[in-house]
């Protein structure tokens, strides 16, 4: 549970506003029969109908069986006052046995045990009858599943007087359909407030207010349609009962009811009511997700009006810390980085309490708040600190980044300890050939396991900038122990069995970030030559020596020298002097590699993959499995892919904008073809991220895979630039874009299958002209990466099929009841451009 203390010596709750919100800073009760669970999800229950004659003739008939309760009043809609006395002075004999309370749907039995007579199954349905002489505590969704406790003795005996009173006196009973819309705004069940819709991603940010367990995370939506409407709906209660107060006054209050409460700072809050006690009122902020005490004169009915916006107060689970949840170490790291913070969030899965991962957007680097609270569940003893001026021996480089960076293993305890459980973890595996371990549900920070030749290589976990791909069969992934990244198909990660999971996430990961001292540019940037000599020098040798210079802890990073056991501890002949001298930082000196972030984020660009593993038996392989998973065809022969058939004048055609500049030049891709494409483009990713990177010589007009961003394409080159930049044609997608010589390949033969996908196209129905940025503006918000209905009006074809054109109008169908010509709304927005000029 999160500890939070008030701002004030009072019970009462102070609220502070956070993008529209009022946040209260005070914690709900901590009693083990807490309410909050009822409150979250209100059951959507349906308002008692008035009964026919026949029906009620029926009911009561029902109701004087002989196996019911004679007790029970047959003649009437059931009421608290239609009650016997005697019923509930049998209910509450049996309640006050129970002290610590008792369960609804355990009632009845006791009740037949105890009377010999059975117990009248409605009333679970509707606890409010019994109100008057226990106190109802609601703990679920399910109306019967709540909590019984019998009210002090003197409440008890007031009420059955006056019950017996109402009995004595009712000489004109009111009809059904009267009794029911008296009992709309006093009993809860008849109060329905839609279903919390958990949000698109990307579209709101949570809070968190309150925390049980990871499993158990009380947050709130902000965003327009939650935060805001709330927000707004507090507004408006605030102005409706400073002037409607005494009108809108609850004249009697139930357990369970719906009502406005007059809370501090002169707010209106929607609250729901937990206990009754002489003048004060227990209440569940529904919106805020905390309990307190107020006085009965301060607590008003719900008007119609606010019970459109759903309880805003809601609950989740934190995506990879389930098997700890009740862990005080995490649940302590937990409260300490989310308490009432705002973070970024990545909704997994769409359910009752959705897996989340929170992400702190606030600093230079995104931090994974789910990753980075797990790390307090490392052993302190496996920890390795390195020390300035510190030697050590027996170092073994594991991963060269396009930075320089290096990421090395030194001999300590985690890492003889990681031995032993990989070796624990496969010969398990040996013996549980099983989809069990299948990972169904990866996610950023999410650690698991990569079987590779039969062997595990040391623990992965998805990037800190994931990118599932298209259809989730691929991402890229870090490995904890050795620091490479790679891309991986989902289809070959494996869950930690939960037997051994405590002890894996105990292990601190092995590979620590290091960089060459005193090397020049002071920029960071690296030339390609330089990073392949250092890759050569260092991965193929099987250990090293090294001494620490100083270390950045702002970075996580520390400054070696670095050196070949022979040369050790030699500074003339160190790795750090070697590199320096050679004449490497020369050439191309305004082409650098891209410098991956050191924190830990999921917006930021991958850094490059590197193409060795080091597994726990110590041999080097590729980082692709095996070369049977290989495409075919290392030397191209076939030139160009079969053309795409194009539709004929007059054709439909689904189609989807991928570029858009203006109505007289954009790029479509054909609809039906998009999946193919994506297929296309995931092994493209996998076979060039794990393949052995080849030094091409490029031509201009010949094919080649360019890496772009985290992705692969296909891509034509235009023109090659003097600073060792390449200008390239995306021909799936129909974009100009300049990579460095580094990141383009050859274009395996396996890859040239598929005809290519972009069509360049032009508006039908405007004239064609000089577009002005207003215009180009406006089509290209109106257009691009949407799909539409193209209808072609003609057809420019060419041998080469980047050259080819169409010309086409665009329908947009996405309205349910109008098609919207996209030339109509250029026209009409032409027209309101030059009435502005």
């Amino acid at each position: 549970m999160f500890s939070l203390s008030l701002t004030k010596t009072s019970c009462s709750p102070v609220y502070t506003h956070i993008q529209g919100c009022p946040i209260p800073s005070v914690q709900s009760s901590t009693s083990p029969c807490d309410p909050i669970d009822g409150f979250l999800y209100p059951a959507k229950k349906i308002p008692p109908a008035a009964k026919s004659d026949a029906e009620q003739e029926k009911a009561s008939q029902n109701v004087t069986s002989p196996k019911a309760d004679p007790l029970l009043k047959p003649n009437m809609e059931t009421t608290p006052a239609s009650l016997s006395s005697d019923f509930k002075a049998k209910v509450v004999g049996i309640l006050l046995k129970y002290s610590s309370g008792l369960w609804a749907h355990a009632l009845p039995k006791v009740y037949q045990d105890t009377y010999q007579v059975k117990f009248p199954e409605d009333i679970l349905n509707n606890l409010e009858l019994l109100s008057d002489v226990c106190i109802v505590d609601y703990v679920s969704e399910v109306p019967r599943k709540a909590i019984l406790y019998a009210k002090p003795q003197k409440c008890i005996d007031e009420n059955l007087n006056v019950t017996e009173k109402v009995k004595r006196h009712d000489g004109v009973k009111a009809t059904a359909e009267q009794q029911y819309e008296e009992s709309k705004d006093q009993y809860p069940e008849n109060i329905t407030v839609p279903s919390l819709i958990i949000p698109s991603e990307g579209s709101v940010s949570i809070m968190v207010l309150e925390l049980k367990n990871t499993n158990e995370v009380l947050i709130r939506y902000v965003g327009k349609e939650y935060s805001s409407a709330q927000e707004q709906m507090e507004d408006e209660m605030k102005a409706y009962y400073s002037q409607n107060s005494t009108v809108s006054s609850a004249q009697s209050l139930s357990v369970g009811q719906l009502v406005a409460v007059h809370a501090e700072e002169d707010a209106w809050l929607r609250a729901r009511i937990i206990s009754l006690e002489d003048n004060r009122v227990k209440v569940y902020y529904v919106d805020h997700g905390f309990n307190e005490f107020v006085e009965s004169n301060s607590v008003c009915r719900l008007q119609k009006q606010f019970r459109s916006l759903p309880f805003q107060a809601a609950k989740c689970k934190l995506a990879g810390l389930e098997a700890f949840c009740d862990d005080p170490v995490l649940v302590k790291a937990v409260e300490s980085q989310t308490c009432f913070k705002i973070f970024a969030v990545e909704i997994l899965e769409k359910s009752d309490i959705p897996p989340l991962v929170l992400y702190d957007t606030s600093g230079e680097d995104d931090i994974n708040i789910n990753a980075t609270c797990l790390k307090a569940l490392y052993d302190k003893a496996l920890e390795l600190h390195l020390q300035v001026d510190a030697l050590y021996t027996n170092v073994r480089v594991t991963s060269v980044s396009s930075d320089g960076s290096l990421y090395c293993q030194v001999p300590s305890k985690g890492l003889s300890r990681l031995s032993e459980i990989l070796q624990k973890l496969e010969d398990y595996f040996l013996y549980k050939q099983t989809s069990e371990f299948n990972v169904l549900l990866p996610f950023c920070g999410k650690i698991c396991l990569f079987p590779s030749k039969g062997k595990l290589a040391p623990r992965i976990c998805p990037h800190r900038n994931i990118k599932i791909i298209h259809t989730r069969r691929a991402l890229d992934v870090q490995f904890m122990d050795s620091g490479t990244v790679a891309t991986v198909k989902v289809s070959e990660l494996k869950e930690i069995p939960p037997q051994f999971l405590r002890e894996v996430i105990a292990i601190p990961p092995q590979a620590l970030k290091c960089c060459l001292a005193d090397l020049p540019p002071n920029t960071g940037m690296w030339t390609p030559d330089a990073v392949l000599w250092l890759r050569d020098a260092v991965i193929n040798c099987p250990e090293f020596s090294m001494k620490v210079i100083k270390q950045d802890a702002s970075k996580g990073i520390a400054h070696i020298y670095l050196f070949a056991p022979e040369n050790f501890p030699d500074m003339d002949h160190s790795i750090n002097r070697q590199i320096k001298n050679a004449d490497l930082w020369k050439h191309q000196k305004d082409v650098f590699l891209s410098v991956a972030p050191s924190g830990t984020g999921f917006t930021k660009a991958v850094g490059d993959a590197v193409p060795a593993l080091q597994l726990p038996s110590g041999k080097l392989e590729k980082s692709f499995p095996d070369s049977g998973r290989e495409p075919s065809g290392a030397v191209s022969t076939t030139e160009m892919p079969p053309p795409l058939p194009l539709p004929k004048p007059g054709d439909l055609m689904d189609i989807y904008v991928s570029v858009a500049c203006h109505p007289g030049h954009f790029v479509v891709q054909p609809w039906n073809e998009l999946n193919n494409l994506y297929a296309l483009m995931e092994e493209m990713i996998l076979y060039y991220s794990r393949a052995e990177e080849k030094p091409v010589t490029v031509e201009k007009n010949k094919l080649y895979a360019a890496k772009i961003g985290d992705e692969w394409y296909r891509v034509i080159i235009k023109g090659i630039l003097r600073n060792g930049f390449l200008s390239v044609y995306e021909l799936d997608y129909g974009k100009h874009e300049f990579v460095s010589e580094g990141k383009v390949q050859p274009l395996l033969d396996t890859f040239r299958r598929l005809p290519f996908q972009a069509i360049t196209a032009q508006l039908a129905g405007v004239k064609n002209q000089q577009w002005s940025e207003e215009a180009s503006i406006v089509f290209r918000n109106l257009v691009e990466k949407k799909p539409f209905v193209a209808q072609i009006q003609a057809v420019n074809d060419s041998t080469n099929s980047w050259d080819r054109k169409i010309v086409t109008f665009l329908v947009d169908t996405s309205l349910p009841h109008i098609d919207r010509w996209i030339h109509d709304f250029v026209s009409q927005s032409l027209v309101e451009f030059s009435k502005g000029d």
